[in-house]
């Protein structure tokens, strides 16, 4: 119990660092860019480099919030349920559904960077399209992480409060 807890909490901090890392680096390129554009020299990758790091922040923002249970979601309609097998049955639906879907994104997200091999972004001809594309698979992995770990989470919680076996 005490290693789930530690491997969670070390999940979290790692994602919250590099979500921390991706908006401070977002917020200084579109400073950046805003200086040097009134300045009158334009960076030639700014909206490039900005976009991507967008969609980096996007998903692996979205595995932090799936991590910290900050996701849209019915936590109060199911939690209303007084049914222990009928609320164990729609978190073990919503895991399946769920984890199903991200995984099909990473695969989706993988066969993408096969098609985007040995091609580059069009302002920094120096990376690769590939690595700013990665956010896809591993975003969509790091999502089925954190479901895994919340799900763990919320069922540990539905029995140790009913102390109730499934029968």
């Amino acid at each position: 119990m005490k290693k789930a807890v530690y491997i969670r909490q070390q999940f979290e901090r790692c994602l919250g660092v590099v979500v921390l890392v991706l908006m401070v680096s977002l917020a200084g390129i579109v400073v950046a860019g805003v200086i040097f554009r009134k300045a009158g020299a334009s960076l030639v990758w700014y909206d490039e480099v900005t976009s991507i790091l967008l969609a980096w922040l996007t998903f692996y923002g979205a595995s932090l919030a799936a991590l910290t249970r900050s996701h849209i979601g019915f936590q109060k309609v199911v939690a209303a349920i007084k049914s222990v097998k009928v609320r164990f049955a729609l978190l073990l639906i919503r895991f399946v559904i769920v984890t199903a879907f991200f995984l099909l994104v990473a695969w989706a997200g993988w066969r993408l960077l096969e098609v985007l091999e040995g091609t580059a972004l069009i302002s920094l001809p120096w990376v690769p399209l590939a690595l700013a594309q990665s956010a896809i698979p591993i975003g969509a992995l790091l999502f089925v992480v954190a479901e895994m770990i919340t799900t763990a989470d919320l069922l540990r919680d539905l029995f140790s409060r009913h102390r109730v076996a499934l029968r």
